[in-house]
């Protein structure tokens, strides 16, 4: 008799998760294929670390190969989905197209950057969601330093000067490592003496304690923080807030928020918000054969009635154990589980010993808040974990090496794309890269 062949698509939080869990109770009973844009899951939480220089990019990648025995994994990008003739299209990274028959199909293609209704952004602006876009941050910020130094003090201000709007985790991390990193640019450095990098951190929506903490330290940097304020147009010279003062600047952060993968949005089901809706066991409603979890699927929060789970890597880790527990559970291994989740607190690193975190309700601070965050960090990374744990020793004692890769170009990571994760190859436009030109 056949083995059912289950599809998982996506390798973000939930469908890796999705995977390992599978790969551990069906491996010999059940053909398990993981399809997914990259061959690595990537930790989404440390990539702020990889845009400041603090990590290497390999360390917050984990491969799938490596970490998933028994699981079979397919390059390539899902783009349509047949639920009559549970078939899942695909087209992989060298423009080839596939098709995958499934017996039971887990849907976790998890999020993409929220497009504002803002006149200039979606041109001026990046997301921060993928590797390519932290590596190009990374290299935008040390080219803006480098030609500030040659240029005339008005035009010295605005290359220095950075703004990043969502002041949420992944906003408030950029800014804090990010004036870490600029500051360690200027410092001991006689041709930009005098130099002031000016980062903007606009738009608070962090938890109240948490925030308290994450204010205090920013502003202590001299970090820019606006918690009332928002663009209301981006050009090629800066930013217009909603205060009506302009900021002349090169460079603008996106991250107010994300949205779920438009996969889910050609399937025709019951939606919410945008999301799959789904019953407490992640089973999309009269579909038997599919599951949903993650970004992409609206399930029931147990502990807030008539509310979904909010789109956290914290729940879409919890996704992944369930649904891979469950779809097992639907070719007869094991019992099926309903989800639950216990609020485990949240962390948010604010760069050297620094750090806000409410671990289990427990609110912290300082140095010990920051060795509460690493140990978090440590603990959830499925891989790597020596590596990045070596790496931040080496990190405090010696310089970070400021140099740009030249890797990604400013096309080549839009803020309207659906895959932050995949470099986009462009044309003679990547050879331009300034505001003007869409930079972030």
């Amino acid at each position: 008799m056949a083995r059912p062949r289950i599809v998982i698509v996506g390798a973000g939080f939930a469908g890796y998760q999705t995977a390992r869990t599978l790969s551990r109770r069906a491996r010999h009973k059940a053909e398990i294929i993981l399809l997914n844009p990259t061959d690595h899951f990537l930790y989404l939480p440390l990539l702020p670390q990889v845009a400041a220089g603090v990590l290497e990019p390999r360390r917050v990648t984990v491969p799938l190969t490596g970490t998933l025995p028994h699981v079979r994994l397919v390059l390539g990008e899902a783009d349509g989905i047949d639920l009559k003739g549970q078939t899942v299209h695909y087209s992989d990274p060298e423009g080839g197209e596939g098709t995958l028959t499934y017996d039971r199909l887990v849907l976790a293609a998890g999020s993409v950057n929220k497009l504002p209704p803002i006149p200039g952004v979606a041109e001026r602006a990046h997301g921060f969601r993928g590797l390519p876009e932290a590596l190009y941050l990374r290299d935008h910020v040390t080219r803006q330093v480098e030609l500030a130094a040659a240029d005339d003090p008005k035009s010295s201000a605005s290359r220095c000067t950075f703004v990043v709007v969502g002041a949420g985790y992944t906003g408030t991390e950029v800014a804090a490592h990010g004036q870490l990193f600029t500051d360690a640019l200027v410092r001991k450095q006689p041709v930009r003496e005098g130099m002031r990098p000016r980062w903007l951190l606009l738009e608070r929506v962090l938890p109240e304690r948490l925030s308290r903490t994450a204010d205090r330290v920013l502003r202590r940097r001299d970090v820019d923080v606006r918690t009332e304020t928002s663009v209301q147009e981006a050009t090629s010279n800066g930013v217009l807030l909603s205060d009506g003062e302009f900021i002349e600047s090169r460079t603008l952060v996106w991250c107010v928020g994300v949205r779920p993968d438009p996969l889910a949005e050609g399937l025709g089901l019951p939606m919410e918000s945008g999301r799959l809706l789904v019953d407490p066991h992640l089973q999309v409603r009269n579909h038997p054969a599919v599951f949903a979890c993650g970004d992409v699927a609206a399930v029931p929060d147990p502990e807030r009635a008539g509310q979904d789970t909010p789109m956290t890597a914290q729940h879409a880790w919890r996704h992944g154990k369930i649904a891979g527990r469950n779809v097992a559970a639907s070719p007869e291994i094991g019992k099926r589980r309903a989800y639950r989740h216990r609020d485990l607190g949240f962390t948010v690193d604010l760069g050297g010993a620094k750090a806000a975190a409410n671990p289990l309700g427990v609110a912290l601070s300082g140095p010990l808040a920051g060795a509460v965050t690493c140990g978090c960090h440590i603990a959830a990374m499925p891989g790597n974990r020596i590596r990045v744990a070596a790496d931040w020793p080496v990190d405090a004692v010696l310089p970070r090496q400021a140099v740009q890769l030249g890797l990604v170009r400013s096309r080549s990571v839009p803020l309207n794309t659906a895959s932050p994760e995949v470099v986009h190859v462009g044309g003679d436009a990547d050879r331009h890269d300034s505001l003007s030109e869409g930079v972030t």
